[in-house]
């Protein structure tokens, strides 16, 4: 009986380790989320076509606005090494109210993204997802929507 007890000690140690174990590499994911999306948001500003390229699925998407574009990794690269850039040219971009949701090896990042391109600036909300392939975070799909002024506030 004693041995019994024993087993199920190790068992529900090992079986708390594994947890914790899981927990640190999820907040781990959540963090490296957190640090790559803001460089994407940042390469749109700069119009950065190596990161954009590297970051890329083979498959990407982005919709836009109420669907009024939609680009894939090829557009986007292609329009990033023109002289209006990536997403004309914005004299900044600011990320707030981001969250991030994991399962398994996949990632959705969202939040509000506020875009200056004058006269005055665009608040949009954004939703991105990520999928961990060998090791390396890649973006899916990307799609963004307007906030009309009056909400943005």
């Amino acid at each position: 009986m004693e041995i019994m007890k024993i087993i199920r000690f190790f068992l529900l140690i090992a079986g708390l380790s594994c947890t914790m174990v899981y927990a640190q590499a999820q907040d781990n994911d959540i963090d490296q989320l957190r640090k790559l999306d803001a460089k994407w948001e940042n390469a749109l500003l700069v119009s950065d076509a190596d990161f954009i390229a590297s970051i890329l699925s083979e498959d990407f998407v982005w919709v836009h606005n109420h669907a009024s574009m939609t680009d894939t990794k090829e557009a986007l690269v292609k329009r990033s090494k023109k002289a209006n850039g990536a997403t004309g040219n914005p004299r900044s971009r600011i990320s707030k109210d981001v969250k991030v949701i994991m399962e398994g090896a996949t990632g959705v990042v969202t939040g509000l993204t506020i875009v200056d391109r004058g006269p005055s600036p665009t608040t949009y909300h954004f939703m991105r997802t990520y999928a961990k392939t060998d090791g390396k975070w890649l973006l899916l799909a990307n799609h963004t929507m307007a906030i009309p002024k009056e909400e943005g506030k």
